[in-house]
């Protein structure tokens, strides 16, 4: 089974490749900006657009006016392209409209690995290194790099790789194709899970996984003040940006290991996975838990457990989000619409009379609901 995985590294450039890094990222914003335009007008005067295919065209003629996009990764203008089609592909879909690549947001480009042949010889435009830490990027050549020590080797076929520039600092990841050998499936555990706010995981053996990342938000109001008080241009201001996209850099970096340790936990010791299919967009309408949600990754917690489930083989079900689980009784099957209020934590089965913790009583529901699913054949497995 082939996939493709990416892998992240530290770039260490110095000042030539470092200011080709900025000039690649600029010239692809203006790229970008260039064709959305061509886009918008030519809509207006004939109800029809070009597409990305024709547009890539007309890069060799701008070139003759701009010569300074003749300095840099022709890749990475035509990739720039591309992700100006996949930008109005979401905009059919239902979302925004493109919008204008401001300078200083999300500073990445594109490129990708040119395979050539010549006398026998195999040659690509990226190599990876892990030896000598270096990598080969087109037109940077050999850049020092930093990641993934415990690998002298990387299997696979490089495909592309994308130059990222956040809070100063400069990253590059690597997309390899891969040959994936999972092992077989022979189940001998099961978990249920229930994500929420007050507790990020209740998993149904009554074990509570708490968001450990805090957020500073006394500091990051402060930073934000102190940038609104300095001059538009100033280098102060530069400074104060560069203080918030650390913070920020930060707290990603921070809830991405921890979402990793939580992840590979549920996955190394269970086999069947049960959680529910959130719609954490409608969740986020409703103001009493907006913020409790954007503070727990929870959609990002099972994005990341259907890769690795289908990674190790491991089966990842998700139940009805409209299933009562807090509601049903896990002993006797009673449901208690009271419970439906969300500051009752703890309540009695009129029934049984068995006491209930919400949360570790909807974890065993959704649990046994999983189970049922999958013992009768109707599993939702990614």
């Amino acid at each position: 089974m082939q996939i493709l995985k990416g892998y992240v590294f530290r770039l260490y450039p110095n000042k030539e490749q470092a200011e080709l890094i900025n000039k690649t990222i600029g010239c692809c914003r203006f790229i970008y900006n260039y064709f959305l335009d061509d886009k918008i007008k030519e809509y207006k005067e004939t109800g029809k657009s070009k597409s990305a295919y024709d547009q890539i065209k007309l890069i060799p003629s701008l070139s003759k006016e701009k010569p300074w996009l003749k300095e840099v990764d022709s890749c990475a203008l035509r990739n720039s392209i591309f992700n100006l089609e996949d930008a109005y592909k979401r905009f059919y879909d239902g979302s925004g409209y493109p919008k204008f690549k401001a300078k200083s947001v999300h500073e990445s480009y594109k490129t990708n690995n040119i395979k050539n042949s010549y006398k026998g010889n195999n040659y690509n435009s990226i190599k990876l290194d892990l030896k000598n830490k270096t990598i080969t990027l087109p037109k940077l050549k050999e850049v020092k790099i930093r990641g993934y020590r415990n690998r002298k080797v990387m299997l696979g076929e490089i495909k592309s790789a994308v130059v990222k520039k956040d809070a100063g600092k400069y990253y590059v990841s690597v997309l390899i194709e891969e040959e994936l050998i999972r092992p077989s499936f022979v189940p001998t555990s099961i978990i249920g899970i229930d994500l929420g706010i007050k507790d990020l995981i209740v998993t149904s053996y009554n074990e509570k996984i708490e968001n450990t990342i805090k957020l500073n938000t006394k500091r990051m109001v402060g930073l934000q003040k102190g940038l609104s008080r300095c001059k538009k241009g100033s280098k102060n201001r530069y400074k104060m940006r560069l203080k918030i996209q650390r913070l920020y850099q930060k707290i990603r970096n921070a809830r991405k290991h921890m979402i990793h340790d939580i992840t590979n936990k549920l996955i190394n010791e269970n086999d069947i996975i049960v959680t529910e299919s959130l719609d954490v967009k409608s969740m986020q309408k409703n103001h009493y838990v907006a913020k409790g949600l954007n503070e727990n990754p929870i959609s990002e917690i099972i994005r990341v457990l259907k890769y690795k489930a289908n990674w190790n083989n491991k089966k990842l079900i998700q139940i009805d989000r409209y299933y009562p689980s807090s509601q049903i009784c896990n002993v006797c099957d009673y449901q208690n619409k009271k419970v439906k209020d969300l500051k009752l934590r703890n309540w009695e089965c009129p029934n049984c009379h068995t006491k209930h913790n919400r949360d570790y009583n909807a974890a065993v529901n959704i649990m046994f609901k999983g189970l049922e699913k999958y013992m009768k054949g109707i599993e939702q497995c990614i």
